[in-house]
């Protein structure tokens, strides 16, 4: 068999988007692509990414993944149909790659991809230069390809698909040999350095893979690649390239006292890793910084730039950038330096969660910095892994494929995984499987129904940080060099800003449509963005379908059980206390996303709660997210003030010119007012600039008798009030133990009325 040489050329291909387009798309761009669908992690960032679905592709209603294309599939994303179709790849017997795109007019992003068959198209002739090598024939113009196109919703379908070939696919113990199906993993680049540090040449190495893989159909890459590897960590530095990323860096720290960089050594003698966060990253953090992901998409050798973005999500379910490194060194103590610098320039605040690659020198380093912060692991890089470890059991056992998936994305309960993945084991004969040992150990750190319990910030719980490096999509790709990064870092930065700015509009100035009369609905439009409110209402319209039955009261607390109706089998149970209005559900979707789940919000339907408790609204999910004072300010050593930081006090003022914008621009009066405010403001920041920040600073220092007075009179006023609320208080105590009783008695009357019925029914059959 011919194995397919690493170079790719760039190819001039024919691409028909008549009518696919909508009236935004640019001219049809042209890509010279190493990045076929080689990433060795995670973040959706799951976005995350954003990385996001319950699969690397869309399910509908928990049904079990489709794994053959089809026209008008959906996708979370590029990347997911990229994936998703290099997997169908995999299993058929043939090698991908992507080819022409379509960019938006509007904001220059890709809305429109074509993924090949990488036999599709001819090689070019180079004409009197050509090489005097004979190349393998690789291109037989063959025309398999799917191409997907970004819809309004902002899923990805299928709007065409060819699978026929013209070649002959190749056997399941040779698929390991196809381009697009080889790569150095993270794990794998690990253990090569282990190994080459303690002398050990290629075939030593490889000969230690394939045994550790359980075969060499399982390494997932050849000899050839082992050896470019090896010989690239050998020189591995940023070039030529590297003076600009340090040129960038100096100016950027030169021109703002708040933009965090640091190096692993100097910038002379650089033999470590590198580090940066702007302003807007460490505020970013201050407001998101609950949930982090560490993306190393680009550590694999298909890229040209060992780059790691620290990602999270904002108040709109959008990726947000928590800062930046170069990874140039990958041992154990360069990770815990590059965590520990990171967690220093954001203030020293642990996040809940982390998600990174499960790696097990970067689990070494989380365990070490991050002792108290639950640690996942991609779960998109798990099921990657998988394609390797478990390729012949893939391809002996097409079903396989569907019942791991299953058995991971769509179990409810700690036990019902557990019965499902013994039941796997048993029918697949795999219980000896080394690997999938290692991964059932290992499975309270990425199998979905184990870390419901945690922040994620997910909008499901199934997501699993499938898109989790969606922060850089379309941005940085395996042909970016170090020499355009920045370029291209900047490019990303300011996209992703432009959209934040657009939510924020859309949520001040459209109104959503409600679609019940509950005042909790009309609460929730009014506090959330419009994405999370979105997805609230969704939650409150189902519990129309969802009964909430008693099953259990001790006074105190009340036990649920909520189903939808027809689906008696997929039960949750909800826990009440209808004096605090506080429960929990087994879905635990609130402690997972943030958002209250359909099954809390039935029982508060039939308990009469009609408006949300203060304590089930995540400031971090509101359209005030980003305003007033920082969360957890004392415990983070942050100011007290936040208009310290220039950073805070830019994003205040953004927060207030908008809305000032929109209520001045309502008519022409409104107008001429606002903009004559505008223009005394401007007059009276002119004359502070002019005399500086003393003279204010100083008659706040100066303790006046009307300053003085008036304290006096607030605290007696806190005083009368802080009285009237412990009488309150003791008033409602009593109530509370009235209302009890009538419940208790209530209940007791309810109790003996069944027994009535009951007997009145047995009366009646005999």
């Amino acid at each position: 068999m011919d194995f397919e040489p690493l170079n790719i050329e760039n190819e001039v291909m024919e691409f028909d988007a008549s009518g696919s387009m909508e009236d935004d798309t640019a001219t049809l761009d042209l890509e010279n692509h190493d990045d076929e669908y080689e990433r060795d992690y995670n973040g959706e960032s799951f976005e995350g990414s954003n990385p996001s679905t319950s699969n690397v592709f869309l399910t509908h209603n928990g049904e079990e993944p489709n794994l053959e294309p089809y026209e008008g599939m959906e996708f979370d994303s590029e990347q997911a149909a990229r994936i998703f179709y290099n997997s169908y790849a995999r299993r058929i017997g043939f090698s991908t790659r992507v080819s022409v795109y379509q960019r938006s007019r509007r904001d220059g992003s890709i809305i429109c991809r074509q993924i090949v068959c990488s036999r599709e198209g001819f090689r070019r002739e180079g004409g009197e230069n050509r090489s005097k090598r004979q190349r393998t024939v690789t291109r037989v113009g063959c025309k398999a390809q799917m191409t997907v196109k970004k819809q309004s919703s902002g899923k990805w379908a299928v709007s065409k698909l060819v699978k026929d070939h013209n070649h002959e696919l190749v056997p399941p113990d040779k698929v390991h040999c196809l381009r697009s199906h080889r790569h150095v993993s993270g794990p794998a680049r690990s253990l090569i350095d282990t190994l080459q540090a303690a002398g050990m040449g290629p075939s030593g190495v490889m000969s230690v893979l394939i045994k550790e893989s359980g075969g060499i159909n399982n390494v997932g890459f050849t000899k050839v690649d082992c050896q470019n590897y090896m010989s690239s960590s050998r020189q591995r530095s940023l070039g030529s390239g590297g003076q600009i990323v340090f040129d960038y860096l100096k100016q950027m720290q030169a021109e703002d006292p708040d933009f965090f960089c640091a190096v692993q050594g100097d910038f002379e003698n650089l033999t470590g890793n590198i580090f940066w966060a702007d302003p807007n990253s460490r505020m970013n953090y201050n407001y998101f910084g609950d949930t982090v992901t560490f993306d190393t998409t680009y550590r694999t050798n298909r890229y040209r730039v060992p780059f790691a973005p620290f990602t999270g999500w904002n108040h709109h379910g959008q990726p947000v950038l928590f800062g930046c490194a170069l990874l140039l060194n990958e041992s154990e103590s360069s990770f815990v330096w590059l965590f520990q610098t990171w967690l220093a320039a954001m203030s020293g605040r642990f996040p809940i969660s982390i998600t990174t690659d499960q790696d097990r020198i970067i689990r070494a380093a989380v365990v070490q910095v991050f002792p108290e912060t639950r640690h996942r692991f991609c779960k998109w890089n798990v099921l990657r892994e998988a394609q390797e470890k478990l390729s012949d059991v893939y391809h002996a056992r097409p079903n396989f494929e569907v019942e791991f998936q299953k058995c991971i994305n769509l179990t409810e309960t700690n036990n019902e995984f557990e019965s499902c993945w013994e039941s796997l084991l048993q029918r697949y004969d795999l219980g000896d499987n080394e690997w999938l040992q290692s991964m059932y150990n290992a499975r309270h750190q990425w199998v979905p129904v184990y870390l419901r319990d945690t922040f994620f910030g997910e909008m499901s719980i199934n997501q699993g940080s499938d898109n989790i490096n969606s922060y850089f999509d379309g941005y940085i790709n395996a042909s970016t060099n170090v020499q355009v990064l920045i370029k291209q870092y900047e490019k990303a930065i300011a996209s992703r800003y432009e959209k934040e700015v657009k939510a924020d509009y859309d949520t001040i100035n459209t109104l959503p449509v409600l679609k019940t009369p509950s005042p909790m609905e009309k609460q929730a439009a009014n506090l959330y963005t419009r994405k999370i409110f979105m997805i609230f209402q969704e939650e409150l319209v189902e519990t129309l379908a969802y009964p909430a039955t008693i099953i259990d009261d001790t006074g105190s607390e009340t036990m649920y059980r909520v189903a939808k109706f027809g689906e008696d089998h997929k039960t949750h149970f909800v826990r009440f206390n209808i004096f605090e209005k506080k429960a929990s559900c087994s879905c635990q979707m609130f402690e997972f996303a943030g958002i209250i789940c359909r099954h809390i919000l039935a029982v508060f339907r039939v308990t009469n709660v009609l408006t949300l408790p203060s304590h089930y609204i995540l400031k971090r999910w509101t359209r005030n997210a980003k305003s007033g004072v920082l969360l957890d300010q004392c415990t983070l050593g942050l100011p007290s003030d936040s208009q310290e930081s220039s950073a805070a006090r830019y994003d205040n003022l953004r927060q207030e010119a908008i809305k000032y914008v929109e209520e001045g621009a309502e008519s022409v009066p409104i107008y001429n007012v606002a903009m004559a405010a505008l223009q005394e403001a401007a007059k009276k920041v002119a004359a502070a600039k002019k005399h500086g920040s003393g003279v204010h600073q100083s008659a706040l220092d100066n303790g006046s008798p009307q300053l003085q007075s008036y304290s006096l009179d607030q605290d007696k006023e806190i005083q009368a009030l802080t009285a009237e609320l412990e009488n309150a208080s003791q008033q409602c105590e009593a109530y509370r133990a009235k209302l009890s009783a009538v419940l208790k008695n209530l209940e007791e009357q309810k109790l003996k009325i069944s027994v009535k019925v009951q007997n009145v029914r047995l009366n009646l059959r005999s």
